[in-house]
């Protein structure tokens, strides 16, 4: 397989700094249901692809140039992988299967070379009608791993699993009261003890406002210990929010963006911090939008009274001293019928095409205290159709010293790839990285894994073909 190397200096020679990309040769996806990227293991790039009935890992050298290919085989009774964990040295894959019409939750580790270095039969959920749908989420260290489905809409079925000595830690059903998945739950996390919490929001809704709260409900496993409590949100509703684990700080933390009245648009943003031995002693504090923020986020046509709509909360970076970053994005999606289609005869296809926009990304740093540090707008516009938006938002590379925003300056085949390099002190830089012009690129920045503090692979999707491009800084 041949390679491309590819100094960016000399694509823009104006840039003062210079990075360099490495691009494989594509991978054809023909019956491919997914595939995710591993990441770097034994000193190979390793991509596992999913095709339905059969499983591969695949292996890129440093120079991306494909070194072997291995079929991964599970249990031959309709094996449907639920979730896949990179480790320091090995990968985890948790799947599910049938035996003797019983689902089995089972695991296999792997090495480098995609060897399995062992098994585990992890839980037996006997005779189940239906597949349940699954849900997989890791701890921050990836060292625990907690798979749960719904049962009859009011029941949880969770199952801790810890991926290091690869072993159920525990399982458990839990059934809170007056609960209903689709008006009820916000989120789940699972620490690097392997203890789930789940996050539950009431009264979500105008009529009852005043009554607003989160539930909040945290299993010890091991102990089989429930801690229940609630978080009042007086007078306020929930627009988005974002919640955490800080382990450095032993905190359940959320961030988020709240309504006055109505949940069609954002009034302000809001910072949440909760002790879990001491939950009565949570801090909450709420800043309402001034009307610098709004006019830099929505430009001349921005008026405050109408607060922020058509956002969303991405994610929320922790600070060392207990403070987080809350980085949220303006984005939505815009069903239209299809043009040229007629309007004469009823349709019973369905078909619709849907724009999907993703435009400027918002960041607030925010005290331990719950005092504002800095608020950032950092702006760009994207524009798709009927792609599920997988090439636009960004994608956002830590560092110790700063954060990088990565993203494509338009989602079309010949692109511009553009940062914004944001400092401790809520200063940005934007700087243009790379023109995709006949490199046949189309990069899916949200899929992309960083590797380390320099390097970071990202993967390109165009016409069912799958390339790999590393990004290296200097």
């Amino acid at each position: 397989m041949k390679f491309i190397h590819i100094t960016i200096l000399f694509l823009i020679p104006l840039l003062s700094f210079s990075q360099k990309i490495t691009v494989s040769e594509p991978i054809v996806l023909r019956s491919d249901i997914a595939y995710e990227l591993i990441g770097d293991l034994g000193g190979n790039t390793l991509v596992f692809r999913d095709k339905g009935t059969a499983f591969e890992v695949v292996a890129f050298n440093k120079q991306l140039k494909e070194s072997w290919a291995k079929d991964i085989e599970l249990d031959n009774r309709q094996p449907k992988v639920i979730g896949l964990v990179t480790g320091k040295a090995d990968f985890t894959i948790i799947y599910q299967f049938r035996e003797k019409s019983n689902i089995i939750l089972k695991a296999h580790k792997y090495g480098p070379g995609a060897n399995l270095i062992d098994s585990v039969s992890l839980a037996n959920l006997g005779y189940l009608f239906y597949n349940p749908g699954f849900e997989f989420i890791r701890s921050e260290d990836r060292s625990k791993a907690l798979v749960y489905f719904l049962e009859k809409q009011e029941l949880i079925k969770a199952f801790s699993i810890d991926l290091e000595n690869l072993h159920l830690k525990w399982q458990a059903v839990l059934q809170p009261e007056d609960f209903s998945y689709y008006q009820n739950f916000q989120e789940m996390l699972v620490d690097n003890n392997g203890n789930m919490t789940l996050i539950l929001e009431k009264n979500n809704y105008r009529a009852k406002r005043e009554e607003h709260h989160f539930e909040i409900h945290t299993y010890y496993g091991l102990s089989s210990k429930l801690i229940k409590y609630q978080v009042p949100m007086p007078n306020k509703l929930t627009y988005d929010v974002f919640f955490t684990y800080d382990h450095l700080n032993d905190r359940l933390i959320a961030a988020g963006l709240y309504s006055d009245k109505n949940l069609g648009r954002a009034d302000g943003y809001f910072y949440l911090s909760i002790p879990p031995q001491k939950p009565e002693e949570y801090k909450l504090t709420l800043h309402e939008f001034d009307e610098e923020f709004v006019s830099a986020l929505l430009g001349k046509d921005g008026d405050k009274a109408k607060g922020l709509a058509e956002a969303s909360i991405q994610e929320v970076v922790l600070r060392l001293d207990g403070g987080v970053l809350l980085i949220g994005e303006r984005n939505r999606a815009f069903e239209r019928r299809a043009a040229g289609m007629n309007r004469s005869f009823y349709d019973v296809s369905g078909r619709f095409a849907v724009d999907y926009y993703y435009d400027e990304v918002f960041v607030i740093s925010i005290h331990p205290t719950g005092e504002t540090h800095w608020k950032t707008v950092l702006h760009k516009k994207q524009y798709s159709q009927d792609d599920d938006g997988m090439y636009s938002s960004y994608f956002l590379f830590k560092t110790p010293s700063n954060l990088r925003f990565l993203f494509n300056d338009e989602i079309k085949y010949e692109n511009t790839v553009s940062e914004y390099v944001l400092k401790g002190n809520g200063t940005a830089e934007r700087n243009s990285l790379l023109s995709t012009e006949n490199l046949k690129l189309r990069l899916r920045f949200r899929d992309a894994v960083q590797v380390n503090a320099s390097e970071l692979i990202i993967p390109s999707e165009r016409r069912n073909r799958l390339k790999l491009v590393r990004l290296e800084y200097n």
